[in-house]
């Protein structure tokens, strides 16, 4: 009985070991499983994946699929330098490994100075790496100004007061090495149309800016536009040229209307003072009447005093009254019929 002890505890030992080693051989079953088909392709392919990159890639919660078909197309391409740590860390950072890998593969072909971390960093700044890529390949063109928005027509007016509308198209690529930071095509429309502007305003008129569109173009050209910007202008072709309004007649004609409006305020002005000047003078005749009549009032008085101090006697004062009665005689003898006939009405 106590030679069996030992024997069942050695043997119980022996079923744990067995079991822990099932389990850990289960464990590298699934792991190999999980992960040999992918570590296969990048081992036909020659990418230089390891298992360990595998499992750490699961650990590191990586898309280990997104970072393994990323390394073969790079090194399918001939580009090696590009190491699975990179990969990795511009896939943590946030970024798109799969457009970065291929934004690299077009510019290698194409022959483009772009590098791993400046297409990462343009990738991280929110540009579409690929696109700008292509864009430098294969120039894009731009409307001035843009179909997006409300306008369409550049209108300016030149010297002799025509307006001219005028729309362009300007052939652009993408400045790889301003991309970031670099102005975007909305600078780019902008600093043409306001171009534009400047060449037809210096137009002495506007059949010059008809018969030599070019010269909108060349004046714009040479004012170099794209600096700052993350584009390169290849040329800026004149699309379409329209005549526009008079704005000079109807500038002369509003201001005309203007000045005509300000003369009839200054005019009734004048009429308001006048009527005002004469009412006053009116109030002061009928004031100056009253003070005569106040006077011709104290006649009478004058001549009483003067018959009570003996200053005057009768026959002066009958004298007095022949006179007025010859001198108001002779006035309406000398007055026309037409004054006296108004007179007695």
């Amino acid at each position: 009985m106590s030679l069996n002890v030992p024997i069942l505890g050695a043997l119980g030992a022996w079923w744990i070991l067995w079991g822990l080693l099932a389990l850990v051989a289960l464990v590298v079953i699934i792991v190999v499983m999980q992960f040999f088909g992918l570590w296969l392709q990048a081992f036909m392919s020659q990418a230089g994946v390891k298992f360990t990159d595998l499992i750490g890639m699961k650990l590191r919660k990586v898309n280990a699929r997104t970072i393994v078909i990323g390394k073969i197309q790079l090194v399918k391409s001939g580009i090696h330098e590009i190491s699975i740590n990179d990969l990795e860390s511009h896939y943590l950072a946030g970024g798109q490994v799969y457009r970065v890998s291929r934004a690299i593969i077009a510019a290698n072909r194409a022959v483009l100075d772009l590098d791993w971390k400046k297409a990462c960093a343009i990738d991280l700044a929110g540009r579409d790496v690929v696109d700008a890529v292509q864009t430098s390949v294969n120039p894009k063109v731009i409307d001035v100004p843009s179909q997006e928005g409300s306008k369409i027509s550049i209108d300016a007016v030149a010297i002799d007061g025509i307006q001219v509308k005028a729309k362009a198209r300007v052939t652009v690529r993408t400045n790889l090495p301003q991309l970031i930071g670099g102005a975007t095509e909305e600078t780019i429309v902008a600093r043409v149309g306001e171009g534009i502007v400047s060449a037809i305003g210096s137009a002495d008129t506007y059949k010059d800016v008809l018969e030599n569109p070019d010269r909108i173009s060349k004046a714009v050209l040479a004012r170099g536009l794209d600096s700052g910007t993350a584009f390169e202008i290849l040329s800026i072709d004149i699309a379409d040229v329209d005549v526009g309004q008079n704005i000079g007649a109807k500038l002369q004609a509003d201001q005309a209307e203007a000045d005509k409006r300000r003369f009839q305020a200054e005019a009734e002005k004048r009429r308001a003072m006048a009527i005002a000047l004469a009412a006053e003078n009116k109030a002061k005749i009928e004031e100056n009447r009253a003070l005569v009549v106040l006077a011709e009032a104290e006649v009478p008085r004058a001549m009483a005093d003067s018959f009570r101090s003996g200053n005057l006697g009768i026959m002066d004062y009958y004298r007095m009254k022949n006179i007025q009665a010859d001198t108001g005689m002779r006035d309406s003898i000398a007055k026309p019929d037409d004054q006296t006939d108004d007179r007695k009405s």
